[in-house]
């Protein structure tokens, strides 16, 4: 068994692979790390591709799109490693990038993940947003992160150069321990794509473990490869997802609260897109919750078999304990450091 395998998963993306794939192997190479690469059926010649031009390296070939998370689920369950490091084929690498995320995952049994510091490829100075450096949650659920509010990506100066614990790490790049990644559930499935990672970090939060972010490890992202961001489906994901979140993780006593107090506000929401006369936005965000009110059955079941499993819904300090858009928006508190939030 390897000690390291890093995992990219493929759909559509031959144009990444050939821009993004030979710094990879370059910078990711050693006796105790592989490169493979899981293909989610695509449709473009990425296969052919890798066939033609990477011959050795490992394919894991699934026979229908299952998504993010289904797709990684699949395809780690045929890998055999101490750690997973799973990353987005829009991310550019960095020389020694692999170093800093194994020395932190070595370095306490404690910690389950780890994320490095994510900066924007067409705006290098700046974060990115999908996890800058190191993600957290306010007590409705909105995700963000060191260096992004809502939209707001602030310049990177160093500033959140500190190795913390996180309440998330980006699943653009995660390395994460393999027994516990399993041990946790794996990816949930039915998230398809979006916030499946913080869904994972809250899960192995509740296990007990910390999840962490290193930004001595740098790393380039594209970002929106796969779904543009103005994407309905997108919108529609990232509204169901959040509530799909909230069900399965929240402790009871603040449950049914923070849903209807999150219900309303995604109603607010949805009445802006309206204003707008953006009227996918609006669809998204009702057929999102049209969607969550048919899961809450089977999203009941998954409370009960994470309880099962040893993972017990808490609430955590890493978790904001205000509205990080009232801060945003009424307070005017647009960055990270602005905020009276206090971690250790």
């Amino acid at each position: 068994m390897i000690k390291t395998a890093v995992v990219i998963l493929n759909w559509n993306g031959k144009h990444f692979l050939e821009k993004f794939l030979p710094a990879l192997l370059n910078y990711s190479s050693g006796d105790d790390t592989d490169v493979i690469i899981a293909d989610n059926a695509s449709t473009d010649d990425s296969i052919s591709f890798l066939k033609t031009h990477y011959p050795t390296l490992r394919l894991v070939i699934l026979d229908k799109n299952y998504g993010f998370t289904g797709g990684y689920n699949r395809a780690l369950a045929q890998i055999e490693a101490k750690y997973y490091i799973l990353i987005n084929s829009d991310i550019e690498v960095t020389p020694n990038w692999t170093k800093p995320l194994i020395e932190t995952l070595d370095s306490d049994e404690q910690i389950a993940a780890c994320q490095p510091k994510i900066k924007s490829y067409h705006q290098r100075d700046f974060f990115e947003y999908a996890g800058a450096s190191g993600g957290f949650i306010d007590k409705f659920g909105y995700p963000f992160c060191r260096g992004r509010i809502l939209n707001n990506l602030e310049m990177d100066k160093e500033q959140y150069d500190d190795i913390k614990e996180v309440f998330w790490a980006t699943g653009a790049c995660i390395a994460v321990k393999a027994d516990l990644f399993h041990k946790a559930g794996g990816f949930d499935d039915d998230f398809f794509a979006h916030m499946e990672e913080i869904d994972l970090c809250w899960r192995l939060k509740n296990l007990g473990y910390k999840i962490m972010v290193n930004p001595q490890s740098e790393v380039f992202h594209v970002g929106g490869g796969t779904l543009p961001n103005n994407s309905p489906f997108k919108l529609y994901l990232n509204f169901r997802n959040n509530l799909f979140l909230l069900y399965k993780n929240l402790p009871p006593h603040k449950l049914y609260s923070i849903l209807f107090a999150r219900m309303a506000l995604d109603g607010i929401s949805a009445l802006m897109f309206l204003a707008k006369f953006s009227f996918s936005g609006f669809n998204a965000v009702f057929k999102a919750h049209i969607h969550f009110y048919k899961s809450i059955k089977k999203l009941r079941v998954k409370r009960n078999n994470m309880a099962t499993l040893g993972i017990k819904p808490c609430y955590h300090t890493q978790i904001y304990h205000k509205s990080i858009v009232i801060d945003f928006y009424i307070r005017r508190k647009q960055k990270f450091i602005e905020l009276p939030f206090h971690i250790t």
